[in-house]
């Protein structure tokens, strides 16, 4: 697990709705491939304007002066997006128009995005579905033939009728022109069971990640990157 796509993380673990809950929660990831830590920061907020939600990454994977790993962080990185809905009470309800910032300390690329966000669910809310498109600004530098960004963003409570297993994640993909490619890739499944009700705690959860990208973050290629981690839920 690394810098992740906002809009997404993400955003399917906080249902972007207007009726749904608020939330604050706090994950801590090993990264196997990596070998280090990541904490997350993320939240969601709903009001009668739309919806915020945001996170910060902080990879654990400093290095002293003479190149010995320390443990001291090496690397931020954040996202924050605003959907606004004045139309919540109409046939157009589920289309909110969205704005974002992602960037990061040690992650080059600060991009500003501007689109729309089409909203799907069951009808108790646990099953969701965001479809995004998005135009994407560039460093100076960076290059792209297609400034547009696809995501996909799921979220699904109670998976199979088990109380507490929560299966989530978005997908990313948009033009970039990097080493062998013309577009980038991400997606960041999450599968998190509520452990804590069982102790009497509700706000714990353990669960996995596993990230899967193209071309992202500099690195070349496809890769496969699993995590085992925590989430406390406040």
């Amino acid at each position: 697990m690394n810098f992740k796509k906002f809009a997404t993380v993400a955003f399917a673990t906080l249902a972007l709705a207007l009726t749904a809950k608020a939330q604050t929660n706090f994950q801590t990831f090993y990264d196997f491939n990596r070998k280090h830590v990541t904490t997350t920061l993320e939240g969601f907020y709903n009001d009668s304007w739309g919806n915020t939600f945001f996170f910060i990454d902080y990879d654990f994977n400093g290095r002293s002066v003479d190149g010995k790993k320390n443990h001291t962080v090496s690397g931020s990185y954040m996202e924050i997006a605003r959907c606004l809905n004045f139309w919540h009470d109409s046939a157009l309800a589920p289309l909110s128009l969205q704005v974002e910032y992602n960037g990061g300390v040690g992650f080059g690329n600060q991009n500003f995005l501007f689109g729309l966000d089409y909203f799907l669910h069951t009808a108790d809310f646990k099953n969701t579905l965001n479809l995004k498109v998005l135009y994407k600004t560039f460093n100076k530098g960076i290059k792209s033939k297609l400034p547009v960004q696809f995501t996909v963003v799921w979220g699904c409570q109670d998976l199979f009728g088990l109380e507490g297993l929560t299966f989530s994640g978005f997908a990313d993909v948009w033009g970039e022109t990097t080493n062998v490619g013309k577009f980038v890739a991400i997606s960041e499944p999450q599968l998190w069971y509520n452990i804590g009700k069982e102790i009497g705690v509700k706000n714990l959860h353990i669960g996995t990640e596993v990230e899967f990208s193209y071309n992202f973050a500099g690195v070349d290629g496809f890769k496969v990157r699993p995590c085992l981690g925590t989430k406390w839920v406040f």
